[in-house]
């Protein structure tokens, strides 16, 4: 007979991987309809997952796609957090194409600030 897989609640699990601060914020998005476990939907925050199990969500304005390598124990430090998963995500440039490079000292001069927002207008346009 076979081994029964390993599962584990999908808000734990992503809070355990460090994706969000807090797993009740993990469960809002799921709940909110914001995850998919297999190209599905996940309907609930207690909804099984385990390895080989590939999810999609949205983290600030970059959509992330991993795939489940293992389950963990416990909520430990980052370096921890990346073996529990494969990152799928499709790469994003860092900036639109034509917007100027930014200072390295922080906050952008007004005529900076001026060029992003010519530049962001004509990209929505």
């Amino acid at each position: 007979m076979t081994d029964p897989r390993l599962t584990g609640r999908l808000d734990k699990w992503l809070w355990q991987a460090r994706f969000f601060k807090t797993r009740g914020i993990a469960a809002r998005e799921i709940a909110a309809g914001h995850v998919r476990v297999n190209a599905a939907r996940a309907g609930k925050p207690a909804q099984a997952v385990g390895p080989g199990d590939t999810l999609t969500f949205m983290q600030g304005r970059r959509v992330r796609v991993v795939r489940i390598l293992a389950l963990a124990l416990r909520r430990g430090p980052a370096a921890e957090a990346r073996t529990l998963y494969d990152d799928l995500s499709p790469q994003t440039p860092s900036r639109e194409p034509g917007t100027p490079e930014p200072r390295a000292g922080g906050r952008p001069s007004g005529k900076e600030r001026r060029s992003y927002d010519r530049a962001r207008r004509s990209s929505l346009e």
